[in-house]
């Protein structure tokens, strides 16, 4: 089987690391352009891996372009990876390879599809989550699925902790998948959409503290958009309390600034001051 990747962020090149310690190969990158990938957050470069294990590397702002279809056609690829890649793959993509094009979504699919799903899973207070291989479709999250690795979640875990295990949990599951990949007897399998549940995509103003929310809404609103995520915040007195962390208020006072709720008082521990946005400054 022969197989590429399309990738611009260190989880893409963490689960390319993972293939060639499981004895595979690759057969093309694609990734960003030099000029985007120091104009983006987050974004790695794939140079210096590709060239110790001589792989072809294309460079294009968009995956959908007919370059990229057909060095992905000229390659001979049965699988293509997407991951960590913002653009939606279309048609002439989803059927360049032979076999089809492979994500992974990091809930247990079929639940779960859309976007914030680390956010998500701790506002929801679910004990586990996961991540699923899956082969792509014209659908959001709706392929066949490959493979998927269970992720517990403790009562008190942040969205950075949460993070790191869905990032080790792609590791594994290359690690896991590997062999029947390969060896192209792996079967996917059709989602149950009558178990399915879609999740929406949240923004930095779903991470607002309001009076009228209780303490226990505000703990986990704290803990699931703190870091990677833009964090939680409140305004008062003209400016903004970035949250990254605390917890409800006992009776004992410690160090850190009380922000009066419904029912209580929550104290945010790791925090900091900023000027509102578009408010003048001197």
């Amino acid at each position: 089987m022969r197989f590429g990747f399309v990738t611009c962020v260190q989880l893409g090149l963490a689960c390319m690391e993972e293939i060639y310690e499981a004895g595979g190969s690759l057969e093309l990158v694609l990734s960003l352009p030099d000029e985007r990938a120091r104009d983006k957050s987050g974004r790695i470069y794939v140079d210096d891996f590709c060239a110790r294990h001589a792989i072809p590397v294309v460079k294009s702002r968009n995956v959908n372009d007919a370059e990229c279809v057909s060095a992905i056609r000229r390659h001979d690829l049965d699988w293509l990876f997407i991951i960590g890649w913002s653009q939606i793959a279309r048609r002439d993509v989803l059927e360049a390879p032979k076999q089809g094009v492979l994500g992974i979504h990091p809930t247990l699919l079929p639940v779960g599809r859309g976007r914030a799903a680390i956010p998500w899973a701790i506002l929801k207070g679910l004990d586990q989550t996961g991540i699923t291989l899956f082969k792509l479709d014209e659908g959001v999250d709706t392929g066949p699925i490959l493979a998927q690795h269970v992720i517990p979640i403790g009562s008190q875990e942040t969205a950075t902790e949460l993070y790191d295990k869905v990032t080790r949990a792609h590791r594994i599951l290359i690690r896991e998948v590997w062999p029947e990949l390969s060896a192209g007897t792996i079967r996917p399998q059709p989602q149950d959409n009558t178990r399915a549940t879609q999740w929406p995509g949240r923004t930095p103003e779903d991470g607002r503290i309001t009076p009228s929310m209780t303490v226990a809404e505000v703990e986990r609103l704290v803990r699931a958009v703190t870091r990677p995520y833009p964090g939680a915040f409140f305004d008062i007195d003209g400016r903004r309390l970035r949250v990254w962390a605390g917890k409800p208020r006992g009776e004992r006072p410690v160090s850190g600034y009380d922000i009066r709720l419904a029912d209580g008082a929550y104290t945010a521990l790791q925090y900091e001051w900023e000027a509102l946005p578009g408010a003048a400054t001197s």
